[in-house]
């Protein structure tokens, strides 16, 4: 079918070879009305619970943003998206409105809000009384404050708020913010000059520096001085409540990235940025200075100052002192940790991490508080003297232990709460719930020598949320309630000292989360969000089970269509993600749940249940080793054999007939479609949404890889389906954002991709997606991925006979 066509622009010949490549230039297209519908319904608010547990406030979504949104000019600088004109995030808004409900009145008001703008970095005051948001227009942005007793809203600050990084937190009065905003004598924009000075030049120093294939870095000189220019600030304070707001300037402009007031409310915390920067690593591991200022922005001590991290060793951490922050339950004391193994987690010890504090003025000795035998996560204090959850890890056995520690104690012993394989769900103990200290610090609640935790509920029938009562001087456990029947129920906080008395998020498959206030066996609804697609009512889902070859247990969401009737063989979608566990009883795990709302947005998958289709949604595609160094040495037999599972499963349950098989995925899913292709003959095609291929690009390990190219070519080269791609014969769709910032997941990964399996002769269409990065929003792209992906199932899977692609003799080639 050979043909001439003149390109709009230019007047270049472009020859059609294909079907395929002849509607390759076409614009954005769109699904079946009634799938355009759906993804154009408005989706419910966004909740959230203020501190003191009198307030719910609901944040008013938008529905997807066009392209147009997208395509705003963007700086992509040292790992950060940055909008210029807004000094702030690039990006679409999201939320355009604001009410409250009362938890003891019921009543629901709506604050005034700015039309056409987009709000964003909601804050609650300690006392939950007010709440501060940013506010963005088309060129700047600014910070309101709604105050919760009187329903009103009212600007702040109208303009010039620098939100490149955290821009505002509350002191403990409740009354005053701290801003960054953008500096006043920062001067006029960097201009990019058109002649360079000279070459990029880098230098290798001598000393192991592995990183990641980070995107959106530093380029060249001119890249660092814009970064610099955006990223530099002037740290104010606002007292809100006051009738003419006047901001008061604290210490110097700088690069700050975190401004964080003591508990006290005497000191502040401030983390700077130093040049030179790196072209190599994003702004997280730029050198940096850590400092104790007074309120005045006098500097009291240098905690700390680190350089460029550019040698930190695969899975390590930093030397010297980091994850500085203040003391929750102390009104100026600083903690972090420090490695003993010199960051490298390579290094055979019997001690890994230290944890330190050190008390205002800040010009003492540290005190060592305590020391653990993996890797320091981190610390939640609680509402008890100076009791605090801190938490280990272990990356290779995969064994988390949290413990409580009396910082108040030094040499104290710890004594053990929890010891568990973090994969294993059953065992989990959920979080503790939180309340806001004498200094408004969130903390874990200890209410009458009683803590409250509420988790997921993993059990072999799905997740089954749960409240518990919690002991704590014996750890104790008691359940006080647990989700039942066909619904899926979590808590949200309790609103009473008993546990007694608590808010719940409530969903069925045909009802979306809403709010529940529950007592006793009461339950009274707080919002009543409606179904915003009551037409998919009647898909049918399921939480199934079943068993591969070797013996490892498996699980899926199975979706059938609502005309469905048994006997009825479907085509089949199996829509998977895979992951590594150290054990088959942990990989084999139910998790999730088929009472959940059944939602269907974006590019979900459950849109092609609507065109006829089954779908088997993460399907569990687990990679078993006990040996986190080598588990991944079996990765595709492993694949092979989940997705033959799954196949035959479908054909003993009767919905399937094991021919018109589909497999799908993003991101590392893609990855497996591609292996799964290559290295199977079960799938007559496949649909891989922002993967990477080729893994000799991501020398420095990928996912939970651990070794280098360099340690393990043979592997690298095995686990690459760039390398295979002569043995891809089914048809594969690949779909890429244009502008993918996920570290690994370049766009040219598909790019390269498709090229190799169309040089091989293989049957592949390429779509990139102008102004996406790793996921999609933009409207138009969004729809357009579901209707290439419909018009790609249904050309190559619904067929009751397989389709043989169409390939073009030299005669078609010639042109005319």
């Amino acid at each position: 079918m050979s043909t001439l066509i003149r390109a709009a622009l230019g007047g270049a010949l472009v020859l059609s070879v294909s079907a395929g490549s002849a509607i390759a230039q076409d614009g954005y297209r769109l699904p079946p009305q009634d799938i355009v519908d759906i993804v154009d319904a408005a989706p419910s608010p966004f909740t959230t619970l203020s501190p003191n547990k009198r307030h719910l406030l609901l944040l008013e979504r938008e529905g997807l943003p066009p392209i147009s949104e997208m395509a705003r000019p963007m700086e992509r600088l040292a790992g950060l998206r940055l909008d210029a004109e807004t000094n702030g995030r690039h990006g679409p808004r999201s939320i355009v409105g604001l009410s409250v409900i009362d938890l003891e009145t019921g009543e629901e008001t709506a604050f005034d809000t700015p039309d056409d703008a987009g709000l964003s970095g909601f804050t609650w005051s300690p006392d939950g009384s007010k709440a501060a948001f940013l506010v963005t227009t088309e060129d700047t942005i600014g910070v309101w404050v709604a105050d919760m007793t009187n329903g009103r809203a009212r600007e702040i600050i109208p303009e010039g708020v620098n939100a490149v990084f955290s821009a505002l937190d509350w002191m403990n009065d409740n009354e005053t913010l701290l801003v960054t905003l953008v500096s006043d004598d920062r001067g006029p924009r960097p201009e990019r000059a058109r002649v360079p000075e000279g070459p990029v030049i880098q230098d290798a120093g001598g000393y192991e520096a592995p990183v990641r294939t980070y995107q959106d870095l530093l380029g060249d000189a001119d890249d660092a001085a814009l970064f610099a220019w955006l990223a530099e600030s002037q740290i104010v304070s606002v007292d809100v409540t006051a009738r003419r707001l006047r901001p008061r300037e604290i210490g110097e402009p700088g690069l700050y990235y975190s401004v964080d007031p003591a508990p006290g409310g005497d000191y502040l915390l401030v983390d700077e940025l130093n040049a030179p920067f790196s072209y190599d690593v994003p702004w997280s591991r730029f050198a940096e200075t850590t400092e104790v200022w007074t309120m005045d922005g006098a500097l009291v001590a240098e905690i700390a100052d680190h350089p460029i991290a550019d040698g930190v060793p695969i899975g390590g951490v930093i030397e010297g002192r980091r994850n500085i922050e203040w003391q929750a339950s102390d009104a100026a004391r600083l903690i972090w940790a420090e490695a003993l193994d010199g960051g490298d987690p390579r290094v055979e010890t019997d001690e890994r991490d230290s944890v330190w504090a050190l008390d205002a003025p800040f010009d003492g000795e540290p005190v060592e508080i305590a020391r653990f035998e993996d890797r320091y996560y981190g610390t939640t204090f609680t509402s008890e003297g100076q009791f605090g959850m801190a938490v280990e890890y272990d990356r290779d056995t995969r064994v988390l232990r949290n413990w409580l520690v009396d910082f108040a104690a030094e040499g104290a012993a710890p004594r053990l709460f929890e010891e568990r394989s973090i994969q294993n769900s059953y065992a989990d103990p959920g979080s503790p719930l939180t309340t806001r200290n004498g200094f408004g610090q969130s903390v874990a609640a200890v209410l009458d020598g009683q803590m409250y935790f509420t988790g997921d509920g993993a059990s072999p029938d799905g997740d089954r949320p749960f409240l518990n009562r919690v002991d704590f001087e014996t750890f104790e456990t008691t359940e006080l309630w647990r989700n039942s029947g066909e619904n899926y129920e979590e808590v949200i906080d309790i609103l009473s000292d008993d546990g007694s008395r608590f808010l719940t998020s409530y969903e069925d498959p045909q009802t979306p989360p809403n709010v529940y206030l529950r007592e006793g066996d009461a339950a009274r609804a707080i919002t009543a969000f409606e179904n915003p697609y009551p037409q998919l009512n009647a898909i049918r889902k399921e939480l199934i089970t079943y068993e591969r070859e070797d013996g490892v247990p498996l699980s899926a969401t199975l979706y059938l269509p609502a005309d469905y009737e048994e006997g009825d063989t479907l085509p089949l979608l199996i829509w998977a993600y895979p992951l590594e566990y150290n054990s088959a009883s942990d990989a084999g795990q139910v998790r999730g749940s088929q009472y959940r709302f059944s939602r269907v947005a974006g590019t979900s998958p459950r849109f092609m249940v609507t065109q006829g289709y089954a779908l088997l949604e993460n399907a569990t595609m687990p990679i078993v080793g006990d040996d986190p160094e080598t588990v991944n040495d079996t990765f595709v037999h492993q694949l092979v054999l989940s997705a033959e599972a799954a196949i035959n499963d479908s054909v003993e349950r009767g919905y399937g007939d094991g021919e018109r098989v589909a497999i799908a995925g993003h991101s590392y899913g893609a990855f497996m479609t591609a292996h799964l292709l290559a290295g199977s003959d079960l799938f007559r095609a496949g649909i891989a949404r922002s993967g990477a291929y080729n893994r000799t690009l991501t020398p420095f390990g990928f996912q939970s890889e651990r070794r280098t190219y360099w340690e393990a070519p043979e592997s690298y080269y095995r686990l690459s389906p760039f390398m295979h791609a002569n043995d891809i014969d089914e048809p594969m769709l690949m779909i890429h954002g244009q502008v993918d910032n996920n570290s690994g997941t370049y766009p040219i990964q598909s790019e390269r991709m498709f090229a190799a399996v169309k040089g091989n002769g293989g049957t592949a269409r390429l779509v990139m997606l102008p102004y996406e990065s790793h996921g999609y929003r933009a409207r138009e792209s969004v729809l357009h991925v579901l209707a290439e992906s419909i018009d790609w199932l249904d050309t190559y899977v619904k067929p009751e006979e397989p389709v043989v692609p169409h390939v073009p003799d030299q005669g078609e080639r010639e042109v005319e």
